[in-house]
């Protein structure tokens, strides 16, 4: 399930991201817009190609085509346009999961789990940057939201996603679950891509074992009989 986020389809999930991006002003037009677009599927490429400490403004610039006075007319420096790109994983991750969800069958909730990391595994694959930038924390841990850590945005997204998508009840229980599930999911999925650039299967078997559990022994504890 390889889908990119370039081209017209990403323009609502990009006017988000730039919503909340540090960006000196939004781009107003089309034709601004496209440009800014450009920006970041530059940025994209070239994070896969030379890292984040070889990424620069100049590079970017000229990767895009543009002027290099056309970058700083909307981002004050490269963490804001990585951030601008990590607000734009997150909505596609977020629509990727949301449209997964809705069209899926599940005897429980916690089926979710599968879905939610599968949808990561092909973002990783297939979607250029995201294997290097993820959703930030190689820039900077709160890169997201300066108020909240990475993870803690993502597990509230998922949680949200999961009260919309299923009717269960939302409360303080569920949110510290969705949480601790994000927490560890994401350091056995890094372990899978240490020195594997595909995942290993085996740890990302793993990684959906041990959160399937733990939110089925949660469910269990709450006393949770929510079906999907």
């Amino acid at each position: 399930m390889s889908r990119d986020s370039r081209g017209p389809a990403g323009t609502a999930q990009d006017e988000l991201a730039f919503a909340q991006a540090p960006l000196r002003r939004l781009p107003a037009q089309q034709r601004s817009m496209l440009r800014v677009q450009r920006m970041l599927d530059c940025c994209a490429d070239l994070l896969d190609e030379v890292g984040y400490d070889n990424l620069s403004t100049t590079r970017i610039a000229e990767r895009a085509g543009v002027a290099i006075g056309s970058v700083y007319q909307f981002f004050p420096d490269k963490k804001a346009i990585t951030q601008a790109l990590g607000l734009r994983y997150l909505d596609q991750f977020s629509a990727r999961v949301t449209e997964r969800l809705a069209d899926a069958s599940f005897t429980h909730w916690t089926g979710a789990v599968d879905t939610v990391i599968d949808e990561y595994i092909d973002m990783h694959r297939n979607v250029p940057g995201f294997r290097s930038l993820h959703f930030g924390d190689i820039v900077d841990t709160r890169l997201l939201n300066g108020g909240a850590e990475n993870n803690r945005v993502i597990s509230v997204r998922l949680r949200r996603i999961i009260v919309s998508v299923t009717g269960i009840p939302d409360d303080d229980q569920l949110d510290r679950a969705v949480n601790v599930a994000v927490e560890a999911a994401d350091a056995v999925l890094k372990l899978a891509f240490r020195d594997d650039a595909e995942g290993d299967p085996d740890l990302i078997t793993e990684a959906k074992r041990l959160v399937s559990s733990y939110l089925s022994n949660y469910s269990v504890r709450t006393g949770g009989d929510h079906p999907w």
